[in-house]
């Protein structure tokens, strides 16, 4: 049996390795030059690693992408290490990676910082029952059972800087998602995700899996005994059993049209934001060690920044400390159309709030990166809304960040819905 497979990111060849495994014939159809969707890298010339476009580690929790490390033979090449996660508040990054540190956080009374102790210990180390959560929004729950001054203080500048209009509407499932995946070690692979990337493709084409980089897909049409063909500009068209969309709901909605009006209903009530990150090679650290801190949105014109050589020593990098600004934005906003030196003009002076000593000369090169499909909004009973993998035309599959929840989007839960959508079209049994 035929299989195409449109995208290149990591569900997409993760499915691939598992059908050609299985015997399947796949061939992967990546519009990048390069494999790898939003786990991809860039390199300056100066560099020996290649860096993340969107800055990426993942968690000792995340047992999807470790086993499938182990599988392709490239555990050795993934580490753990400590680092410091803080919080802004008042001129200073303070460390919140552990009930020390929060005991200690002077933002908030004593028993308010308690209190926010024991409810992350419940939603981290208690609770499993994410349906119920997700009945509730996000910013209820926690303000009644952490409190209004925790809730004001931690958890509203998070639900705004990650959903801005949306933050009201977010469930309580997200939150506990997000703290329930987390762990205290940061892992990160040798020579950057891209290398990781690197090594899932040689394994699907040492399975004999067909991978075509720089061919965009311009539309599919639908046999009528079933199978698909794919069309490519310029190059002509090829004929499949199988189809496996990855990729946002627009992708889908654009390649095939022809789905039933309830299930184009169902993509297009899904909404999701984007991401916007400047990154920054500068000849001098910046943070003091510190390697990400939440800003606060109505003091910086960015959500999250992070000090990549603080976790990842700045000699792969020739020396540059490297520094990712980023944000979560409606699609629309304005700083998906601004230039990169327009954004450098708002960003770098809010720099020397977080060092005093910072200038501009400390810029040795800039980067800028944008997508306008990176983080999923999910309202109370969210699940109802998820498009299942197996579409209503026969054939054809769909897996997407859209469809990981309860779970966060990222690199783990894209590994884990492509073996999920590959046992799918093997026929295996799993959850929708």
């Amino acid at each position: 049996m035929k299989v195409a497979i449109v995208g290149a990111g990591l569900a997409g060849m993760t499915a691939a390795l598992a059908l050609a495994r299985a015997g399947r014939q796949v061939t992967v159809f990546e519009a990048e030059p390069l494999a790898g969707g939003l786990a991809s890298g860039f390199r300056d010339e100066r560099w020996a690693w290649p860096l993340e476009r969107f800055y990426h580690h993942i968690f000792q929790t995340d047992t999807a992408i470790i086993n499938l490390a182990q599988s392709i033979g490239c555990a050795d090449h993934l580490f753990f290490r400590s680092q410091i996660t803080a919080q802004w508040w008042q001129g200073c990054g303070y460390d919140l990676n552990g009930p020390l540190q929060v005991l200690r956080f002077p933002a908030l009374p004593l028993v308010d910082r308690v209190r926010f102790g024991a409810v992350a210990f419940y939603l981290k180390y208690v609770t499993r029952n994410w349906q119920r959560l997700e009945q509730s929004t996000a910013a209820a729950w926690t303000a009644r059972y952490a409190g209004q001054q925790v809730y004001t203080t931690l958890w509203r500048p998070l639900l705004e800087g990650k959903f801005g209009p949306y933050a009201d509407e977010v469930n309580m499932a997200w939150l506990w998602a997000r703290l329930r995946a987390r762990s205290f070690k940061l892992g990160y692979f040798q020579g950057g995700f891209q290398a990781f990337c690197e090594r899932l493709l040689a394994a699907i084409r040492q399975q004999g899996v067909e991978v075509c980089l720089n061919c965009p897909i311009s539309h599919v049409q639908q046999h009528a005994d079933g199978g698909w063909t794919v069309q490519m500009p310029g190059q002509g068209t090829a004929s499949f059993d199988q189809l496996l969309v990855t990729g946002a709901p627009s992708l889908l909605q654009r390649l095939v049209p022809q789905l039933p009006p309830a299930y184009l209903g169902q993509l297009a009530q899904l909404r999701s934001m984007g991401a916007v990150v400047v990154t920054l090679a500068l000849t001098q650290p910046l943070t003091g060690g510190l390697y990400w801190i939440n800003m606060p949105k109505d003091q910086f014109p960015y959500l999250a920044l992070v000090e990549h050589t603080n976790f990842i020593e700045a000699q792969h990098y020739g020396g540059d400390h490297l520094i990712y600004l980023g944000d979560y934005l409606e699609p629309e906003h304005e700083f998906f159309t601004l230039s990169k030196e327009q954004l450098l003009a708002r960003f770098l002076p809010s720099l020397q709030r977080v060092n005093p000593a910072f200038s501009p000369h400390w810029v040795r090169a800039s980067w800028l990166h944008r997508e306008r499909y990176a983080q999923p909004i999910v309202p109370v009973g969210h699940s109802r809304n998820i498009p299942p993998l197996r579409t209503p035309l026969p054939g054809l599959y769909w897996a997407s960040m859209s469809q990981v929840y309860p779970w966060d989007r990222g690199t783990n839960f894209a590994v884990e819905i492509g073996q999920r959508v590959a046992g799918k079209m093997l026929g295996e049994p799993s959850s929708p």
